[in-house]
């Protein structure tokens, strides 16, 4: 899950809460982190203007890098497109296949 808020500093900043109780193993925690903040600086310019905090579910340890990439940057597309009914505060949950 991916909660986003726009911001007024013009810069991009991230936070992630990756529990010990979804996924149990640190070696799991650490490789979903290490996606996370890979694809958040290599999406940086289409970030600006937001705060996002990345939330971890249990069925995460599940998906290889690829996939959780490929999710983040759906994530990461939709919470910054412009949308005339879109709010301050934003709210996206993972898409289950």
């Amino acid at each position: 899950m991916v909660l986003a808020r726009k911001n007024n500093s013009g810069c991009a900043r991230l936070g992630l809460a990756i529990a010990k109780k979804q996924l149990t193993r640190a070696v799991d925690r650490n490789r979903v982190k290490r996606v996370v903040r890979e694809s958040f600086r290599q999406q940086g310019e289409l970030l600006q203007g937001y705060d996002f905090i990345v939330l971890a579910r249990r069925d995460t340890q599940q998906h290889n890098n690829d996939k959780l990439t490929a999710s983040l940057e759906r994530h990461w597309r939709k919470l910054t497109q412009p949308a005339s009914n879109q709010s301050d505060k934003i709210n996206t949950d993972h898409q289950r296949s």
